[in-house]
């Protein structure tokens, strides 16, 4: 199969996931790599055997066909209307943008010049969701009618050493996680009709727990607790909670209930996971492992093992746009994300249900032959 010539703009740790990762893939060949401080695209081209430029150089380089890009959120927009501008595909991390203007203006963009667009997250095509996703076409668990989905835990200034923009706008929980979740509510559900919400947070400061910084203080300037409900056009309403503000819960991160039972889904931020039924009368669970790719382990996290398959969306788009048909991590549905959540902080200030402006369609389910197909 033709090789689409890959071009990385943000040499951060996350670049080394689709560095280590494209090989794993058809249809993709990582041929450059810039930052905007070249010594630090300059290490991450000589870690990875490929070659260092400057922003300006990698947008001009006729070799390239996708650019993928991983700056920081704020520079989301910018980057991708650079790269479109440039008559490149654009492929982004997440958020793609953040505000629903800026996704319309980049959708309008990329159709005027006949490119594509795709960004992650691509967890929901791992094969623990595919399996989830499978359950619920086949009518296992019948019609689903509600479930709650949660994000819990105490913020990461508790880690990381340098916290700032995980409490500006355009993060907190619901920007920085709930990607992840959306993007799985709409692989297994389909788009949502409108939200409402109430948002607060616990503090207006919050120290620094780790690295040079420790101890100082950071601002709270977008809501740390949300706390949403989402009517689906399914006619499926799901509760989901998104807190920085717990010190311990037990909430499960994924239920979704039937009229014939209940699906348990893991942790939409990772690949893999157990997948759990239970039927009326019954226990939950735990569903045999499929024969999917993308849950066979392949990493060893701080002891965890793990499957990681990210750039599979972005393998997914390149192979889409090399035989003609539509990629999973598509715009469209990307969009539909920003609205979703952007509309979740809306009601969260008014106090009213937000009706959504977009919508999109489920994108077709990665079975394990189609999978398979996009390995190399």
């Amino acid at each position: 199969m033709e090789k689409l010539g890959i071009g990385i703009i943000g040499c951060g740790n996350i670049s080394t996931s689709y560095l280590r990762l494209a090989p794993l893939f058809k249809g993709l060949e990582v041929r450059a790599v810039a930052d905007i401080s070249m010594e630090a695209a300059t290490a991450r081209a000589a870690e990875f055997n490929t070659r260092a430029q400057s922003v300006d150089d990698l947008l001009a380089n006729p070799d390239l066909d996708i650019v993928i890009n991983l700056t920081i959120p704020e520079a989301h927009y910018p980057i991708t209307k650079r790269i479109l501008e440039a008559g490149k595909h654009a492929y982004s991390e997440k958020p793609l943008v953040l505000t629903l203007a800026q996704g319309v203006e980049l959708r309008d963009l990329a159709k005027s010049k006949g490119l594509s667009v795709g960004c992650a997250p691509d967890t929901f095509l791992g094969g623990a969701h595919q399996q989830a996703r499978a359950i619920v076409d086949s009518g296992e668990i019948g019609t689903i009618t509600t479930g709650n989905a949660a994000i819990q835990g105490h913020g990461p200034e508790s880690w990381h050493p340098s916290p700032d923009f995980f409490y500006q706008p355009g993060a907190g929980p619901i920007m920085d996680m709930g990607p992840y979740y959306f993007a799985n509510l709409i692989n297994l559900l389909g788009p949502v009709k409108r939200v409402g919400a109430l948002t607060s947070s616990a503090e207006a400061k919050r120290p620094i727990g780790s690295g040079p910084r420790q101890g100082q203080l950071i601002d709270v300037n977008t809501p740390s607790n949300i706390q949403a409900l989402l009517e689906f056009h399914s006619g499926a309403t799901i509760s989901f909670s998104a807190s920085w503000d717990v010190w311990h819960h037990k909430r499960n991160h994924f239920e979704l209930y039937g009229t014939k039972g209940t699906l348990y889904v893991p942790d939409p931020n990772f690949f893999g996971g157990t997948v759990e039924v239970a039927k009326p009368g019954g226990q939950a669970e735990v569903v045999a492992p499929w024969d999917h790719p993308f849950l066979v382990v392949n990493q060893n996290h701080n002891g965890r093992e793990l499957a990681n398959y990210r750039t599979a969306g972005l393998a997914d788009m390149a192979v889409a746009h090399l035989t003609g048909r539509e990629h999973r991590c598509s715009l469209d549905r990307t969009l539909h994300g920003v609205d979703i959540m952007t509309s979740i902080l809306k009601s969260g200030e008014t106090g009213e249900f937000v009706t959504l402006t977009t919508t999109c369609t489920r994108p077709q389910a990665l079975g394990i032959e189609e999978a398979r197909a996009l390995l190399a």
